[in-house]
């Protein structure tokens, strides 16, 4: 075998689960193949290097084998080998995540009920108004 579809590889490899979701991304720009866009019919070889990025990391992994068959995660694993920025970026990033939540994830979607209002007079008292008063 000397050339596998880019959509085809990314689902044998299990970056995705499936090749429509493969498809989707690659169409969103984003996976690259050697530095360049790449469309799902693209063909992959040996020693590409594909770059996708997957909710807030970056991958960047070179192609060592090539598979248009999924197999288990073990077997996934030997077709590719991901780079050592890449492996020290998405380990800064689980670390960045570790140490703190997101302030945003607390907030409640949507307009403030009658519970959130009755709160946020609580915490904010006599000290807001809309009036300008001197």
């Amino acid at each position: 075998m000397e050339k596998v579809r880019l959509d085809k590889w990314l689902w044998a490899a299990r970056f995705y689960k499936t090749r429509s979701l493969a498809v989707e991304d690659i169409h969103k720009g984003r996976v690259d193949v050697n530095a360049q866009p790449a469309k799902p019919a693209r063909d992959v070889r040996v020693g590409d290097m594909i770059r996708m990025r997957q909710r807030e990391s970056l991958r960047e992994v070179q192609v060592l084998v090539l598979s248009d068959v999924r197999g288990g995660a073990p077997a996934a694993q030997l077709l590719y080998a991901e780079t050592e920025a890449s492996l020290q970026a998405r380990a800064q990033a689980a670390e960045l995540r570790r140490m703190g939540t997101e302030p945003a994830l607390s907030l409640r979607h949507g307009r403030p009920g009658k519970h959130d209002r009755r709160a946020i007079d609580q915490a904010w008292g006599d000290r807001w108004s809309a009036s300008v008063d001197p």
